[in-house]
């Protein structure tokens, strides 16, 4: 009875030091620590992070040394260190993360976590984009603090615009997705349609959208297909048009720390054997299958 016990305290320390504290304070001096340049701060600070994250690894990321705590969550990887999957009817995961909730979409009803549902339309913002997502799939991809926080294109596509929806910074650590409800609703998100193509032309049979989900320390995402990034600070167009063409596997954008992508596909795909809760799935691997998209 003492391990459950030690288990259920842990989760409650996690879950008040990380949302009992004024979330959006803290992710704006995060932010500004995060990014100073100086030798001692930075040497410091990642030892603290090797400390209390020891899986932290770095092996595979392209440099050696970081400017700063912020370069090293922001890290690009060596070239091939992560294979992305060719096969033209797979779609590919966006990130290195951990699998969590997933399955079918109830109409239009979703689950973060079991006996917390949330709607998509709460969460898109969009009847259109709803309905072409009704009765499909979702995934949730969360990405841990240790991670690669880069993001990628799921498959060969375009995204003619981004929908940036305000919004809190809460944890979104499983614990807090099992204590607080509709919490990806309530958190800073970009909306992200992506247009499926081979070879130049638009595939039909199937919808897909990407959600990246901020969250404490992390309420910023930048995407490169745009001149400023999506934070506490952006003032500008909440639907915002743009004109990007992308291979499967290239680089999107990225999270300031880590967090959450939400995946919706519609009912022409089906899952890979990859999508296991409580897995680790890495960039390029399979996430959905779409057998319409054979040629």
């Amino acid at each position: 009875m003492a391990i459950p016990a030690l288990h259920t305290l842990k989760d409650d320390l996690h879950f008040l030091l990380t949302n009992r504290l004024p979330r959006r304070w803290a992710t704006q001096f995060m932010g500004w620590f995060s990014a100073i340049e100086v030798g001692w701060v930075r040497d410091l600070s990642l030892a603290a992070w090797r400390l209390c994250a020891p899986e932290l690894d770095l092996s595979d990321a392209k440099k050696e040394r970081f400017d700063s705590l912020h370069d090293c969550f922001v890290r690009e990887l060596k070239d091939g260190a992560r294979p992305v999957d060719a096969d033209p009817r797979v779609v590919v995961s966006p990130c290195d993360a951990i699998v969590g909730a997933h399955g079918r979409i109830d109409g239009t009803r979703v689950f973060q976590a079991k006996g917390f549902p949330y709607s998509l339309d709460d969460l898109l913002g969009d009847r259109e984009r709803v309905e072409r997502h009704r009765d499909g799939l979702f995934v949730t991809l969360r990405l841990k603090s240790t991670m690669y926080h880069r993001f990628h294109a799921p498959c060969d596509g375009a995204l003619r615009e981004v929908t940036y929806i305000a919004g809190d910074t809460w944890n979104v650590h499983p614990i807090a997705l099992r204590r607080v409800e509709r919490l990806f609703c309530r958190n800073e998100r970009a909306v992200l349609d992506v247009d499926p193509s081979r070879g130049g032309a638009r595939r039909r049979g199937g919808a897909l959208t990407l959600v990246p989900v901020a969250a404490i320390l992390v309420a910023s995402i930048r995407l490169h297909c745009l001149p400023q990034p999506l934070d506490m600070h952006y003032r500008g167009a909440q639907r915002i048009e743009c004109d990007a063409k992308f291979d499967k596997g290239d680089e999107l954008g990225f999270f300031q720390h880590g967090s959450t992508i939400l995946v919706f596909a519609s009912g022409e795909f089906g899952f890979s054997e990859h999508v296991v809760e409580g897995a680790t799935i890495r960039m390029g691997q399979p996430l959905l299958r779409n057998e319409t998209w054979s040629s």
